[in-house]
């Protein structure tokens, strides 16, 4: 099993259990009231989203990690297509925090 497919079923894993918001409101909701111990943003996710996002992460000091397609990470949590989640577990953060790798559809071509 590679990095990348451990970090998509560390997510799965954690969307069974529970421990995972997706959706913008709920993911800001558990941002501003201290639930979300971390936050994963697709890396095709609109300007105005990483923004937002990205803004109020750095406010209210949450870790935020990009990376993947919206079609991965929803896939990885069986739901359609999504664009952000907050784990709301520091165990299952810690997890997906130590597999996750930052990369884009686009990849350098050497």
């Amino acid at each position: 099993m590679t990095k990348v497919d451990k970090a998509l079923s560390r997510l799965g894993l954690a969307m069974r259990a529970g421990k995972l918001l997706s959706g913008e409101e709920l993911v800001l909701k558990a941002i501003r009231s201290g639930e979300a111990k971390l936050v994963l943003m697709a890396a095709d996710a609109s300007g105005n989203t990483r923004k937002k996002i990205a803004d109020k992460c750095e406010s209210y000091g949450v870790e935020l990690l990009i990376g993947f397609s919206r079609f991965e990470l929803g896939g990885a949590a069986g739901k359609p297509e999504r664009v952000l989640f907050a784990v709301t577990d520091k165990g299952f953060a810690d997890m997906i925090r130590s597999g996750w790798v930052q990369h884009s559809e686009v990849e350098n071509i050497e």
